[in-house]
Formats: structure tokens, C-alpha cells, sequence
């Protein structure tokens, strides 16, 4: 049996002062002989091109495939990838990454840091559109907010190969926590070639030329994908897992009833489950702290006129019960929501905003005097909307019981529509919505993963909410030393402002076959690799 080892120890630089992780295979554990894990998903992938894809699960898959600069270990830490490490100028505007010598594509070309450049002028091409071009932007580039506004070239991105294993960056301002945020895969290399040769097709079982520990082998779309281990990969022989199944499941009831028929290895909880599982299969129930939040969106772009009066968007805010929601509804470990940001986001202290600090008898109270200051509610005009999610038994829930009580405290009359992932994500990208459904799980482990969501700019600030201040806090955080006090008044601005509705910061809800060792139970991003995992035999 193939023990995992990573002998990298030595691999340190006075940036990246951790050591390579490795969750090693017990001595005298009995492995599985069939290495194969087989898990369940919501919805189809949004893409398996590093520079497209935008969700969660495609990017679990995308992590498989493809390797970028570092990784990262069970709590989180950055570990080497395809760099082993880098070093940082004295000004703190340069980055130089020394890139491993052994690392090699599924076809067998070596991977260079010219595949980088390739892949980060490729992300902020205005003929890609990549839909997370704006992250680029927000690893401050130099060059690449105006590459991605279409005024320069993209040959003046500030990323250069000096030779085949060294990868310079130039900034266009410090940022500290610009090493946190080449883990993610809009950062992964791409192979030219292989786009070069099949165009949009280049994703396909068979034209996907990839670095990471898997290779694509299958895919059946709204229906499952396979990946089996890269030969190629430079730490091939002590990778464990030697396929991974994924399969689109879109019930959460029925992804629960294959996982106990044995048929998958891990699932979501539906919701309202947790507690009765945890007491049924103590060992294989997990409730854990993700760095996710969910919330409402309103569109006040082109959404409901009542929606650009501040009072009607803290009266709908206000008239949430979250314990409820997380209590009664969810019950899987959530915590209810008043800042956009989660506690679990590292060196961020939840500030204290009022509306946080009241019953929510008060909330309440104050919602109904709020409406009816802007003309609604009793004696005053009639609010209804429409409410978007993706479709999802969870979501439903919360919707219901959401507009349950703005239905019984505030006369509110709220319409619910429900449509598939992909759909959903194109019509809230077009702000064809009036209030939709939001969450986002953190790229990186810093607050303005949360926060830059809502400046004027992003890419993913589906309601248009525009504030100068905010703006101005947001780029004044990316050079700062101490962000908290930026930070609180942001939030307090969303408090204020209430572009969107706090809901809940998330809890990874989830069922995870006993036999599967090595997960990043202790990582609040949820970064998990295939590589890292193992299958042990039934006793």
C-alpha cells in the first residue's frame, strides 16, 4: 500500500515560514483496496476552466485538476504548490516565486511560470470576460484594472517569467495579504496549447490537459464527472485516492438516502436534520464553522422603487426572526447574522451594530414604525416583490419562513421563484430580479473577501449598492496595517445602508463516510484536496 510522505521540510523562505503538510497515512492503517471517493453535489458546475469557473463545487473540482502556486494545509495555511517558495522587495511591490522543477502537465510538458502569465493575462482579458476578473483586480496587479477596463493591453499585466521556475509580480500597491490569495483557482496556470488547439471545447474528457494530482476522465453533464490520478503529477506515487465521482444529486432528501445506501461517501444535511443524524451516526455527522455568509440581495439597480427608501429595506431586515431560521429551520449549527462579514474570518472582530443589540420584539417594532414612515404598511400603500433562489429544499425553507414574517408583522406579500443553479446565477448577474438570494464562501481568509463584494466596482455586487465611503474604506484597507477600525465602519455603513439582509453565517453541514480520512475538519475556508484524502478498510 502507497503511504503519502511529502519530504519537502526544508522548503521554507522567510515568507512562507510553514511547514509543507502532509496528512500522512497512520503507520499500520489498513487501507481500502478500492481507492475511489464518491460524493454528492446541488447543482451542475459552472465551468472547469480555471479562469471561468465561479462556484464552489466546480472549483473543488478545478482544485483536483489543477495545482496553482500554493495550497493549502487543514487549517488553512499556505503550503507549496507548483511554488516552493517566495520572496517579497523591501517595498513590498514585488513578489518573486520560485516554482518546483518537477512539476509537469498530464501530457508531460513541464509546467513553467510562463503558464502563469498566460493563465493571469488570460483572467483579466476583456475577450474572456472571465467573471472573476475583478478578483484579479483585487490582487492589485499593476496594470490590471485598466487591462480589464479595456485601456491597455493585457502584455502589460504586472506578472513575468525571468526564466522557466521564476515568476515575478509587480503591484500597484502593497497588499499583506496578497500570498493568501494565489490559492485560489482564477490563479491556477492554463496549457496554451491545448486551448489553442480546442477552443471552448478544451474543458472535455480528453482535450483537458491538466497539472494537479487528477485528470478529467469523465463527464456527464447535470449528472456526474470522474477524475483518476495524473501520472503526471509530481507527487503521483503518494497520492492515495485514485478516482473521485461526482455526482449531481438535486434533492438533499435523496443525496441522504444514497449516502445511506452506501452509494456516497458524503453529502449535505437537509436542513433540519443535524441533530436526529448527529444522534444516529455520531461519527459521521458534521457540523462545522465555514467562512460563508447568506443573505438577501435587493436590486436597486432596477428592482422595486420602495426598495430605494433606506426605511423599507431596515424594516424588511429588521422583521427577520434569525434565531428561528438557525434554530428551527436549520438546526445544523449556523449563527445568525447582523454584520456581513463572519466572526470566523481571521483577525476580524464582529463590530456591534444597533439593530444587533436589540430583542427582536424591538426589531420588530421598529420595522413596522419604519414602513410606515415611507408610506407602506397599515393605512399606507401595498409592498409586494418577487423573491429569487436556486432551487434547493434549504433555500425554500428560509424563503418561506422568511416571508412568513414579513407576511404576519409587516402585510408584505413577497412572490417566490425558484430556478436552477445556472439560470439563477445568469439572471442575478443581470439584475433580472427584484430580491434574490446571495451567499458567498470566502477565496481567501481576510474580511474584504466579504466586504469588497459590495464596493462600487465588483463583479458580484448583483443589487448595485453604491457608496463613495465605502469605496474609499475598501482601498484604504489594501495598504493598511491596522483594518479593523476600516472594517467596522464599513460594516456599520452596511447597517445603516442595508443593501443586503444579513441571514446566517454558515456551518458546513455535511455527512462524510467514517472510511474517509484526512479531511480539513479545522479549515474554515473548507479547502479540501483529493490528494489529501484516504479510504481505510471496514473493520
Amino acid at each position: 500500500m502507497k503511504r503519502r510522505a511529502l519530504c519537502l521540510a526544508a522548503l521554507m523562505s522567510s515568507t512562507l515560514m510553514v511547514p509543507v503538510f502532509a496528512a500522512d497515512v497512520p503507520e499500520g492503517t489498513n487501507l481500502a483496496q478500492d481507492q475511489t471517493f464518491t460524493y454528492r453535489v446541488l447543482d451542475e458546475f459552472s465551468s472547469f476552466d480555471p479562469q471561468v469557473v465561479e462556484d464552489t463545487y466546480g472549483s473543488e473540482i478545478v482544485r483536483d485538476l489543477f495545482e496553482g502556486l500554493y495550497n493549502q494545509d487543514a487549517n488553512g495555511n499556505n503550503v507549496p504548490g507548483v511554488a516552493l517558495s517566495h520572496e517579497v522587495s523591501d517595498d513590498n511591490m514585488t513578489y518573486t516565486f520560485k516554482l518546483r522543477k518537477d512539476a509537469k502537465w498530464s501530457d508531460g510538458k513541464p509546467v513553467t511560470a510562463g503558464d502563469f502569465v498566460y493563465a493571469w493575462q488570460r483572467a483579466v482579458d476583456p475577450e474572456l470576460a472571465s467573471p472573476y476578473a475583478w478578483y484579479m483586480e483585487l490582487m492589485s496587479i499593476a496594470n490590471g484594472a485598466e487591462i480589464i477596463a479595456g485601456e491597455k493591453p493585457i502584455t502589460d499585466l504586472g506578472v513575468s517569467a525571468t526564466d522557466d521556475h521564476t515568476l515575478v509580480v509587480n503591484l500597484s500597491q502593497p497588499l499583506p495579504y496578497f500570498d493568501k490569495m494565489v490559492s485560489h483557482a482564477t490563479t491556477f496556470p492554463s496549457p496554451k496549447w491545448a486551448i489553442d488547439t480546442h477552443g471552448a471545447e478544451w474543458t472535455r474528457p480528453g482535450n483537458l490537459v491538466s497539472n494537479g494530482a487528477y485528470v478529467l476522465t469523465e463527464h456527464v453533464p447535470k449528472e456526474r464527472s470522474v477524475r483518476e490520478i495524473n501520472t503526471n503529477y509530481w507527487n503521483a506515487d503518494d497520492t492515495v485516492l485514485e478516482k473521485v465521482v461526482t455526482l449531481v444529486i438535486g434533492d438533499d432528501a435523496q443525496g441522504l438516502t444514497r449516502f445511506r445506501a452506501g452509494e456516497v461517501d458524503k453529502t449535505d444535511i437537509p436542513a433540519g436534520q443535524y441533530p436526529a443524524l448527529k444522534d444516529e451516526f455520531p461519527q459521521e455527522a458534521y457540523a462545522l464553522p465555514r467562512l460563508c455568509n447568506y443573505y438577501f440581495t435587493f436590486n436597486l439597480d432596477s428592482g422595486p422603487e420602495a426598495f430605494k427608501d433606506v426605511r423599507v429595506r431596515q424594516a424588511l431586515a429588521y422583521a427577520i426572526d434569525r434565531n428561528v431560521i438557525v434554530d428551527q429551520v436549520l438546526q445544523g449549527g449556523q449563527f445568525p447574522a447582523y454584520t456581513f462579514t463572519p466572526a470566523a474570518t481571521a483577525n476580524f472582530e464582529v463590530p456591534s451594530v444597533d439593530y444587533a443589540g436589540m430583542t427582536q420584539a424591538e426589531r420588530d417594532e421598529k420595522a413596522k414604525a419604519l414602513l410606515e414612515e415611507a408610506g407602506y404598511g397599515e393605512g399606507g400603500k401595498e409592498l409586494s416583490f418577487s423573491y429569487l433562489y436556486n432551487t434547493n429544499e434549504a433555500h425554500q425553507q428560509v424563503a418561506i419562513v422568511a416571508t412568513q414574517m414579513w407576511k404576519q408583522k409587516l402585510g408584505i406579500n413577497v412572490t417566490l421563484e425558484n430556478q436552477e443553479w445556472k439560470v439563477f446565477l445568469e439572471n442575478r448577474g443581470a439584475q433580472n430580479f427584484e430580491m434574490a438570494r446571495g451567499a458567498w464562501c470566502g477565496d481567501y481568509n481576510e474580511a474584504s473577501t466579504f466586504l469588497d463584494l459590495l464596493t462600487t466596482p465588483s463583479g458580484y455586487n448583483d443589487g448595485k449598492f453604491a457608496n463613495a465611503r465605502l469605496d474609499e474604506l475598501m482601498v484604504e484597507a489594501k495598504s493598511s496595517q491596522d483594518t479593523q477600525p476600516l472594517y467596522t465602519e464599513v460594516e456599520q455603513i452596511l447597517a445603516d445602508e442595508m443593501p443586503v439582509i444579513p441571514i446566517y453565517h454558515y456551518s458546513t453541514n455535511m455527512m462524510l463516510n467514517a472510511s474517509i480520512q484526512g479531511w480539513p475538519v479545522d479549515n474554515v475556508e473548507q479547502t479540501w484536496y483529493s490528494k489529501d484524502l484516504f479510504k481505510v478498510a471496514a473493520e
